[in-house]
């Protein structure tokens, strides 16, 4: 017969076994760290894993009411990220970071999301352009936000200077190439190259790639300022875990996370979205990715980034990268859960 001792210690077990066989459960509302995430453009497939990671309730999870804020044309990520308006951020890439640092910005950057160059120079297959020698005395537009030094060291690589290149501010609009107005336009791998190719035909184009002139600037660069990373190591931490589950989950299921985009910005374009996130993807899983997980540091890649911009005086000192790329954040996450 079962004594009302017994039956007791038998519950308060299942209980037990029960309570620790349930998924943890994200920290109450009034426990959670408010933090926010500024983007550098408004929501597209390109931040995926981070809506993602909200919608699942990944930071939550880790103790962390994040709000994402999109970013804009008249937006510096920095700016915010060191005056604290913003806790993390999402730069433009390592040449946002050197020159924020240059100009006495307390950010450090914790991650790094895409490992090669994002952009690639586009022109006409049939034109007259067939090598990056033939740039020269031809109307080339760039952003002047960081485009325009991938386009000078790749051009330098090559042999070229850039002043005998006609460089001008590259138009939001991509109609003066099609309508050949411009002899070689910029285009972001996941965006503008999408709008070109859908218009003209991608068997009428030509790119070049900064990587086939050795030329490699990682973009996409997470920040926060040296008073959070000083004081708040375990945010840092928790938020990068929670924004790498995002990532996987993104990369696991495109249909997915192209949906939780939609359902953040109804008016894109999905096919867009989906081509965005596809070319996102190969972007972050580039270099040493696999080896060493999501949104990795690659001090060699640094390294070499600023010594291009220190030739071409775009800073004008060395930048103190031991104090700007802090990659032990992402090392105290277990490899096996940050690869992709």
């Amino acid at each position: 017969m079962t004594t009302r001792r017994s039956l007791l210690a038998t519950l308060v077990a299942g209980a037990a076994f029960i309570t620790a066989a349930l998924p943890a459960v994200p920290a109450a509302a009034a426990d959670l760290t408010k933090a926010s995430l500024r983007l550098k453009w408004l929501p597209q497939a390109q931040f995926a894993g981070f809506y993602v990671a909200v919608a699942k309730g990944y930071y939550k999870a880790e103790g962390i009411d994040l709000t994402i804020n999109p970013g804009g044309p008249n937006i510096l990520t920095e700016n915010l990220v060191a005056t604290g308006a913003d806790t993390f951020g999402l730069s433009g890439g390592v040449d946002s970071v050197f020159a924020a640092r240059d100009k006495g910005m307390p950010v450090v950057c914790v991650g790094i999301a895409h490992q090669m160059t994002p952009f690639v120079f586009v022109t006409r297959a049939d034109g007259p352009i067939k090598s990056v020698d033939d740039f020269k005395g031809k109307k080339v537009t760039t952003w002047f936000t960081g485009a325009n030094h991938v386009l000078k060291a790749m051009l330098t690589k090559a042999g070229v200077d850039p002043a005998l290149v006609n460089i001008q501010p590259q138009q939001v609009s991509v109609t003066p190439f099609v309508d050949g107005q411009v002899d070689v336009i910029t285009a972001t791998r996941y965006n503008e190259y999408y709008t070109i190719k859908t218009r003209m035909g991608e068997e009428t184009l030509r790119s070049f790639v900064a990587e086939d002139f050795g030329v490699t600037f990682p973009r996409d660069t997470l920040i926060v300022s040296e008073t959070t990373a000083k004081e708040k190591p375990e945010l840092v931490k928790a938020f990068l875990r929670a924004s790498i589950k995002g990532w996987q989950d993104a990369f696991a299921d495109p249909k997915g996370a192209v949906d939780t985009i939609m359902a953040v910005a109804p008016t894109l374009d999905r096919a867009h979205q989906e081509f965005m996130l596809a070319e996102a993807q190969k972007l972050m899983l580039a270099g040493t990715v696999k080896e060493n997980g999501l949104f990795w540091i690659d001090m060699g890649a640094v390294k070499t980034a600023e010594q291009l911009f220190l030739d071409a005086k775009v800073i004008a000192k060395p930048v103190d990268l031991a104090a700007t790329f802090n990659v032990s954040f992402l090392e105290s996450i277990p490899l096996a859960e940050r690869r992709p």
